[in-house]
């Protein structure tokens, strides 16, 4: 168990203090109080607001710091069932590696739509063809030029492949079936 930090007594005794004669001064200021003059209502106003930053800052000093491990609900559910919280560790790695699984295979769809959509409007606008070499590298793939050169064997060594995977001095190239995928 972590050890619980103590509060500084002499802190405390001072904001006490404090506190006492911030309160006798809003006693002074309600039996001197003019009702119909303005100044004694801002004087009240401004002793009645230092006495209650004072009694924050009290409960602020006096009050334990919160410094417990934060445990999902579902955790505490579990263990009051009787059940075992490894499971629902398990369980709950589970969960994320499918989580995982799935973004990953968008993020591999997304990057093989904007290569093909990329050869293609070079192939139909190849005027365009260094704005979308640009947007392409720009967002991670290999411009459509490149990634030829890549597959015949042309990239320099170590340069990174159309699937991230760094190719060791040329044939690069396969994909999912290289970076280890399997369906």
């Amino acid at each position: 168990m972590a050890p619980v930090d103590h509060v500084d007594h002499n802190a405390l005794e001072q904001k006490l203090k404090d506190i006492i004669q911030d309160l006798y001064q809003v006693m002074v200021q309600v039996s001197t109080y003019d009702s119909m003059g303005r100044s004694s209502r801002e004087v009240l106003t401004s002793e009645i607001k230092t006495l209650s930053r004072s009694l924050q800052a009290l409960h602020t000093a006096a009050s334990p710091p919160n410094n417990l491990p934060s445990i999902p609900p579902e955790l505490i559910e579990y263990v009051e069932n009787g059940r075992n919280p490894d499971i629902y560790t398990r369980e709950f790695v589970e969960l994320v590696r499918r989580g995982n699984q799935l973004m990953r295979g968008k993020l591999n769809a997304f990057a093989s739509f904007r290569d093909v959509l990329a050869e293609q409007m070079t192939v139909a606008m190849p005027e365009l063809r260094d704005d979308v070499a640009h947007v392409v590298e720009a967002t991670g793939g290999v411009a459509p030029g490149r990634a030829v050169e890549q597959r015949n064997g042309n990239a320099p060594a170590g340069a990174v492949a159309a699937d991230g995977l760094l190719s060791a001095g040329g044939g690069g190239g396969g994909g999912a079936a290289s970076a280890g995928m399997s369906g």
